[in-house]
């Protein structure tokens, strides 16, 4: 499986941003993708998850309501919707793949992943 993550780029506080991962190869009836992040110093961060068959959503409490993900099964495809974003959003943000069916705080763990895209790099400028 191979994940690619695109849509990084410079953007203004406040404005918005969409990040895509598109999946190749190997599929899988009952994985779960998610897209993690990681500032300079600092630990990858679980973002958010979703499930392939019920596209069930997961966030962290420090993006719910600002940020959505959602995926196209029939194009292999997830997305990062980000509103409003901050400052403090600007990180390299990853995306990631389990082939296994799993729940909510084990999608959390980055140790569950085991397919990962090469990240995208998110600036944000005041």
């Amino acid at each position: 499986v191979q994940l690619q993550a695109s849509g990084g780029g410079l953007v203004q506080a406040g404005d918005s941003l969409r990040l895509s991962c598109a999946a190749s190869g190997r599929t899988f009836m009952n994985d779960a993708m998610a897209w993690f992040r990681q500032a300079p110093g600092k630990e990858r961060e679980f973002l958010a998850a979703i499930t392939k068959a019920s596209k069930r959503e997961y966030y962290a409490d420090s993006v719910k309501g600002r940020f959505t993900i959602s995926r196209d099964n029939a194009k292999n495809t997830m997305y990062l919707q980000m509103n409003s974003v901050k400052h403090e959003d600007m990180a390299v943000y990853y995306c990631a793949l389990t082939p296994i069916r799993s729940v909510y705080m084990t999608l959390t763990r980055k140790e569950t992943y085991d397919y990962w895209g090469q990240g995208t790099l998110v600036t944000v400028s005041s």
